[in-house]
């Protein structure tokens, strides 16, 4: 009687699946983003129900538990993965697949094989599957009553190494569960570094133990100006937050499983307002007040200083000439122990020390920092900011790191191991690149999703406040990472590009969502699918089925630049 109701039971699940086999499908249902080198369309659909099961190499199972999670509240089973098992749903490591990243997915109305030259290809390849299911999966409460998935083969690999995020939480802060939020989404869109900028005038992000001043006194500003830069009055509002190390360790964790690295910018030796208010014996001029533009600090600030506090956590945007001092081997001492604890956190190889925007002015009269000229036989402060930097990165160099810095750590001279991030146009990774130095490209006027979408000024007088300029999502499209100025060999020296999120404006979650998308999703295919492949129209009307997915996620996001080309 049992081996009858087994047979059973096993008709029944051959005769649902056998009904899809012959089914046809149609173009929209292999709508990705990015664009994959090669997609076979076939006949058929896999049927996810409660026989499905995914098994593959004990080294995936971190994958093959998040597709499990994936399809089970997709289609409402209890989707599991078994390592070293049988199962309808196979991820396999294929040694055979060129790119470190590179990826193979198969799909056949009865099985579905995902193959990777490494985990974070068959990673990539679960993402791609995903957005082969309805867009209706990313919501939980889904209705969808026989989920399946078009047959297909898709082999797939990216252009570029790097493919970047950056988020500023210094200006503006937000907490763990969006930071974790904003990683699923670069994972959605195949970009693989979150650049997370934890420090700066206006706010001190990270705990660091040995000084807790930084967040004591650091990570929170009296206030902070209202309206565009510089401001038409003071909010009069205390703002501050930072993440305690065990929360890094944390998003650290959570980012890897997903296969996004986690770089730490500790900004030097400009924007560093923030610590020198905790300390200000970092300053050249300890006793001298902390700056605000145009007189709009906060009444408590104002208050603070009058009482004998000169230094404060700065409540304007902008640059300023208190910095730390490069003359004082105080400075790099607290530096050191800083970077000591940071490294700690990040497993990455990389660590960004910022090294744009350091005035010169405080320097050019600090005896120390001139006697710091003269015993050191530079020529001039440009000579005395690379001294800092290089200084930074021999330190950095020993502990197993590697330096990133805008564009900016060019002057004076360059760092001999330093990575440039080119953020003044293409002039600085071009010229790194000639120097045989690895670039990040990330051009204003391409990659920086703090400013303005549209162009048209009666468009722009409805969107919300942003610091300025324009960069819609064609812009993003139609830039190309890597110049035409270098050469074949020189080209080798760009590993990418990334899309940076400057939130001096951008006080809420919702508001850091509604400026990088669409434009991250754009800037997701420019950096991975083939020069040759672009093709706007087709991007766009893609975007129209993955905003879908925004949708269902219920992301917060600038349908005009979907609707409207």
């Amino acid at each position: 009687m049992k081996i009858k109701l087994l047979a059973i039971i096993c008709l029944l699940a051959f005769s649902c699946s056998n009904k899809y086999k012959d089914v046809a499908n149609s173009e929209q249902d292999y709508q990705i983003i990015p664009k994959p080198v090669s997609l076979e369309t076939a006949k058929g659909r896999f049927l996810v129900d409660s026989d499905t099961k995914i098994f593959g190499a004990p080294e995936l199972e971190n994958e093959g538990e998040y597709l499990a999670e994936m399809l089970s509240y997709a289609a409402n089973v209890n989707a599991t993965f078994e390592a070293g098992s049988s199962g309808n749903i196979e991820l396999r490591l294929d040694d055979t697949i060129e790119n470190d990243e590179g990826y193979s997915v198969t799909v056949a109305y009865d099985n579905i094989v995902i193959s990777g030259k490494t985990a974070k290809g068959v990673f990539y390849g679960i993402q791609t599957l995903r957005q082969l299911m309805p867009a209706s999966i990313e919501s939980k409460t889904n209705q969808i009553e026989a989920l399946t998935i078009p047959a297909g083969t898709i082999k797939d690999n990216p252009r570029y190494v790097y493919r970047g995020m950056h988020l500023d939480v210094a200006r503006h802060f937000f907490p763990v569960s969006f930071i974790k939020k904003y990683i699923d989404l670069i994972a959605l869109h195949k970009m693989n570094t979150f650049h997370w900028h934890l420090t700066e005038d206006q706010g001190w992000r990270i705990e660091i133990k040995k000084y807790p001043k930084l967040t004591e006194i650091g990570s929170k500003r009296n206030g902070t100006i209202i309206d565009h830069h510089p401001g038409t009055g003071n909010d009069e509002t205390e703002y501050g937050g930072f993440y305690t190390q065990e929360e890094v360790k944390d998003i650290v964790k959570y980012a890897a499983e997903r296969h996004v690295t986690v770089i730490p910018e500790i900004e030097l030796p400009g924007h560093s307002g923030a610590a020198i208010a905790a300390y200000p014996y970092l300053s050249c001029f300890p006793e001298e007040p902390t700056f605000v533009t145009k007189d709009m600090g906060s009444k408590k600030g104002k208050d603070i200083q009058a009482k004998g506090t000169p230094k404060i956590v700065q409540e304007t945007w902008g640059v300023f000439d208190d910095v730390y001092c490069a003359g004082d081997e105080e400075t790099f001492a607290f530096l050191q122990d800083v970077l000591d604890e940071v490294i700690t956190l990040f497993p990455a190889n990389y660590i960004h020390i910022g090294g744009d925007e350091c005035p010169k002015e405080n320097w050019k009269r600090c005896p120390k920092c001139q006697d710091r000229i003269k015993k050191e036989g530079l020529h001039d402060e440009h000579e005395l900011q690379s001294y800092f930097i290089q200084r930074i990165e021999k330190y950095l160099n020993a502990k197993g790191k590697r330096i990133i810095g805008w564009d900016e750590i060019l002057e004076g001279g360059l760092a001999p191991n330093a990575t440039v991030m080119s953020w003044r146009g293409t002039k600085g990774g071009i010229e790194a690149a000639k120097q045989h130095h690895n670039v990040m490209m990330t051009p204003g006027h391409s990659c920086y999703f703090d400013h303005y979408q549209v162009k048209d000024k009666e468009a722009k007088a409805k969107e919300p406040l942003a610091i300025g300029g324009n960069t819609t999502v064609a812009d993003v499209y139609a830039y190309e990472p890597t110049p035409e100025e270098l050469t074949e060999a020189e080209s080798k020296y760009i590993l990418g590009a990334q899309g940076n999120v400057w939130t001096e404006y951008m006080k809420t979650t919702d508001y850091v969502e509604y400026m990088i998308l669409p434009r991250m999703t754009a800037l997701s295919e420019v950096v991975w699918s083939p020069k040759q492949s672009r093709n706007w129209e087709d991007f766009h009307s893609r975007l129209q089925h993955f905003s879908d997915r925004f949708d269902a996620l219920q992301l917060n996001y600038a349908k005009h630049s979907i609707e409207n080309k």
